[in-house]
């Protein structure tokens, strides 16, 4: 089996299941979208929403995927930073908790959180404050990590740190690790376009994205955008929502239907979605499987509030695995 680093932005997560997308408004947080905010916004959404429900989680996009993987049995290690603080003690202890190395490099910064505002029609909105997490830079890089594993994961969050992402891939090439990318949002993808057409096409290997960010890479329908976005990397994967999600390599297209879910939160969905894909192709399995892989546990953490699949319902995921 393959070992698998990940990078990302190391946040807590505070959910908030909200009853009306008019506080949205209110915000100026486009539905949908994931806002980079300062401290003092950070609290302003933080104090607009207090009167809704919240539940407090580990989250950052890849240290999402990183956990799911790592519940798979897959060796897994991670690449942030934090603040000595309760927060990052939050992060730090999860990741262990779920056998996942930990690379941290530390800041007199506060650990970041991401403030998700949960839609009842499931959608989310990021309102994140990356505190320590934006920090991490090349020099926290170092050349030991990258050693002993075969998988590098980077979440598209980071693009904004166009330094960093490059000093990152570059040193996976060097060390010979296949490099995967989620393009983690549309107004990501538009606001870094040909920065992000740079790396792909240079340093990246596979490709994750959904309908919105294929088609702001691309400006095309997700068929013709997989299409495109072929020419750049090995594999790529376009997910479409409640028609599952279209897979290319080598001229070959797989069409992979969802299983049967009631979903409660999005959240999480594309991260677990790249979990089960990545495990498939660390056990060697084909892509239609990987793909199927990938359904289930997209599908089973939408069924729950928060972007990890919760400990009590790995049975059930592995054994619909198993299955196929």
């Amino acid at each position: 089996m393959k070992k698998v680093l990940g990078i990302g932005s190391a946040l807590v997560d505070i959910n908030i299941l909200i009853d009306n997308d008019e506080i949205l408004e209110k915000l100026s947080l486009p539905k949908g979208s994931m806002q980079l905010v300062d401290s003092q916004r950070s609290s302003n959404v933080l104090k607009e929403t207090q009167h809704f429900d919240r539940i407090l989680a580990s989250g950052g996009s890849a240290a999402n995927t990183i956990d799911g993987l790592a519940h798979l049995g897959v060796p897994t290690s991670f690449i942030g930073k934090i603040k000595k603080d309760e927060m990052g003690d939050v992060f730090k202890n999860d990741l262990i908790k779920a056998n996942v190395t930990p690379y941290l490099s530390y800041s007199d910064i506060a650990s970041g959180t991401a403030a998700t505002l949960i839609s009842q029609d499931t959608e989310r909105t990021f309102a994140t404050h990356l505190g320590a997490a934006v920090e991490l830079c090349p020099d926290d890089l170092i050349d030991a990590y990258y050693s002993n594993h075969d998988y590098f994961y980077i979440e598209g969050y980071l693009v904004h740190n166009h330094r960093l992402i490059e000093a990152a891939v570059k040193k996976a090439k060097e060390n010979n690790l296949k490099v995967f990318l989620d393009l983690a949002s549309y107004n990501v993808v538009e606001e870094n376009l040909e920065f992000l057409k740079h790396i792909v096409k240079n340093y990246v290997d596979v490709i994750f994205a959904n309908e919105e960010e294929s088609k702001a890479f691309t400006g095309k329908e997700p068929e013709e955008a997989l299409n495109e976005l072929a020419e750049y990397a090995e594999i790529v994967i376009v997910k479409i929502g409640k028609k599952g999600s279209l897979i290319k390599s080598k001229g070959k297209t797989y069409k992979v239907k969802t299983i049967g879910t009631k979903p409660i939160d999005t959240n999480g969905a594309g991260d677990q979605y790249a979990a089960g894909f990545i495990y498939g192709l660390s056990n060697n399995y084909d892509l239609e499987k990987c793909g199927k892989i990938a359904s289930i546990t997209s599908g089973k953490v939408i069924e729950n509030l928060g972007a990890r699949i919760k400990p009590e319902v790995w049975p059930e995921v592995k054994a619909m695995i198993a299955k196929i």
